[in-house]
């Protein structure tokens, strides 16, 4: 790490720039940082102040909303219990009571009978319900899936409330009461049970949304569910709010009113109050820090607004001047990325009478010379192949040779003399170029090299002059490769009305002299010895047993477990006392262990004499 620092290279340009940024930055950064502390202390007081007296008004508003419909609640728990002299008269009372009221949406006394709740009695107002597609079924509905627990207006005598909406259902708010208590025991016997509309309540907290929209206002219960809200999705489904900070300090505090700053789960100031009701239910003003520190923020924009016009001037006339030193050294670098590339038209093109133009001069002449050095490598690279190419070049490549274990390839085109009388040289030479530039880039891609052509036969070779590893198994998948390649070329020759070429391929390895043979003027790069002379035998062989590929045994070891493979029989080669297993490649065995099998129309043909080889 330390020698990437010491070894790191800054632009002139940047020094300037960087000394004269540093020391306007620390003149400025300490007035706009302290004066932005002010404004801060400043606006977070005055909005305290201002959620304090928020929430508290909204608690009296919301207070005065509970002891009317309490009042209503107890009327029509009233009409429901009480005794009458007939039907008619209670259903007359309640048209007056409940049928014309807007906020009640469903009435019922309770009474208790071992611990468990028993309904007296109930009245509904389906005209309500209609509008969320529901009916008085609703409300038994709602009481089975979110029941109502009236323990604490039992045992205690509380005004218990409650967001009862269900999911699809009508907006409703509940609240149970006492209603009925025994003057003996002291025990109350009869509790009412009133569902509201939601509207009720949430009509004050959309209204708030809309004259202050900076802020969220709401309404929880004592275990911190919500009851209105500004954001009218959150009442809809009585959101969890038990875990927002303002909200649990209110739930464990026992003061009425409390304000507090804090900071959210995202690491954000919010200042809020909150104000308890006589009924339970709290209500909550807050409003984050981007809102109200906005002013202390711009304070510190505008400071830094300064900041930045002075040192853009400053910056300004300082590259004007850097920029008649660096510009010549910059075009200097781009020419020398563009040759780094390959590029070798580029040049400086400087004409100053400096250092610098006489370092482009230089520079331009030194890329005449790897334009020329270039075009040889390219020559050598089309008559040698790359490996070869790079060792000529640097002078590796001298007269000799040393043993390598190799895997040598032969092809050889079936009928090439017979086509060749038939066809102009023109032709054939077309045909032959064609073909060739479809097989020598299978070769190459797959890590080959080339090392001559014999007329229409290729010999290649893998593992000279260097080797990656797994040679044998490169050679056998370019081979499948090639199988495949010349389907594909003979679809196109015969579109032209143009006869199908048919192939040998024979691979074998082992060990081989490589080296360089020749004398000091004329030189050339091959692989000699009995490896070589086997895979031309091998490849012989294909006309024997009709097929396009073989392999050796010695070959067929090194990949059995990565090819499919069918034994095509033993064959007497001529120079050699034991017969030769030969075997032919079908395909070959992918990721998963499955045989993939490699066949075209070509693989295969009629099985003729072979010369310098015997098929058992």
């Amino acid at each position: 790490m330390l020698d990437k620092i010491k070894n790191m290279k800054i632009p002139i340009a940047v020094k300037l720039v960087t000394i004269t940024s540093l020391l306007m930055l620390a003149a400025t950064i300490p007035i706009a940082l302290r004066s932005t502390f002010l404004f801060k202390d400043v606006s977070t007081a005055r909005e305290n102040d201002v959620n304090g007296s928020q929430a508290k008004i909204i608690a009296e508003e919301i207070q005065d909303n509970f002891q009317d419909i309490i009042n209503k609640e107890k009327v029509v728990g009233g009409i429901l219990y009480r005794n009458f002299p007939s039907e008619e008269n209670r259903e007359a009372a309640l048209d007056l009571a409940f049928r014309g009221d807007h906020d009640l949406v469903a009435v019922e006394v309770i009474t208790r009978v071992d611990n468990k709740d028993v309904l007296v009695k109930r009245v509904i107002n389906e005209e309500y319900l209609k509008q969320y597609k529901v009916d008085s079924e609703y409300i038994s509905s709602l009481r089975a899936n979110k029941p109502f627990s009236t323990r604490l207006s039992f045992e205690i005598g509380e005004v218990e409330v409650r967001n009862s909406t269900l999911e699809g259902g009508a907006p409703l708010l509940s609240i149970s009461l006492p209603l009925v208590k025994d003057d003996e025991t002291g025990r109350i016997t009869h509790v009412v049970l009133a569902d509201i509309r939601l509207s009720r309540f949430q009509a004050i907290f959309d209204t708030l949304a809309e004259r202050m929209s900076e802020r969220t206002i709401f309404l929880v219960d004592k275990f911190g569910r919500t009851l209105a809200h500004s954001n009218q999705e959150f009442a809809i489904h009585g959101q969890n709010l038990s875990a927002d900070p303002m909200v649990v300090k209110a739930l464990s505090q026992k003061v009425n009113q409390f304000q507090s700053r804090f900071e959210n789960e995202d690491k954000e100031t919010i200042v809020g109050a909150y104000a308890k009701t006589l009924y339970g239910p709290i209500v909550i003003s807050e409003i984050p820090g981007s809102i109200f520190l906005e002013p202390s923020l711009n304070v510190r924009r505008n400071a830094f607004l300064i900041t930045g016009i002075v040192l853009f001037g400053a910056l300004f006339f300082i590259i004007l001047f850097s920029t008649t030193l660096t510009r010549p050294l910059e075009v200097l670098l781009r020419a020398t990325e563009e040759v780094a590339k390959g590029n070798f038209e580029a040049n400086a093109s400087i004409k100053t009478k400096d250092e610098v133009g006489q370092l482009a001069q230089a520079f331009d002449k030194m890329v005449v010379g790897l334009k020329e050095r270039d075009k040889v490598k390219t020559l050598f690279n089309k008559f040698h192949g790359t490996g070869i190419a790079n060792k000529l070049i640097t002078g590796e490549m001298k007269l000799g040779g040393d043993f390598r274990e190799a895997t040598v390839f032969f092809s050889d085109i079936r009928g090439f003399t017979a086509t060749s009388e038939k066809a102009t040289p023109q032709e054939v030479v077309d045909m032959l170029n064609e073909y060739f530039k479809v097989m020598v880039a299978i070769i190459t891609k797959n890590k080959g090299v080339v090392d001559k052509f014999i007329g229409d036969a290729i010999m290649a070779v893998w593992g000279a002059p260097e080797s990656f590893g797994n040679d044998a198994a490169n050679a056998l998948k370019a081979c499948l490769e090639m199988r495949q390649a010349l389907a594909e070329l003979n679809a196109t020759r015969i579109e032209r009305k143009q006869s199908p070429i048919k192939i040998g391929m024979g691979v074998h390895s082992g060990d081989l002299i490589a080296g360089t043979i020749g004398s000091d003027d004329r030189m050339e790069y091959t692989v000699i010895g009995d490896t070589v002379n086997m895979a031309s035998r091998i490849e012989a062989a294909t006309k024997a047993y009709g097929t396009d590929f073989l392999v050796s045994e010695v070959t067929y070891e090194k990949v059995k477990e990565f090819f499919t493979f069918v034994q095509a029989g033993t064959a007497t080669v001529k120079g050699k006392s034991e017969p030769l297993k030969l075997f032919k490649v079908t395909g070959y065995i992918d990721e998963t262990g499955r045989a993939i099998e490699i066949s075209t129309p070509y693989s295969a043909y009629e099985a003729e004499h072979a010369d310098k080889i015997k098929a058992a």
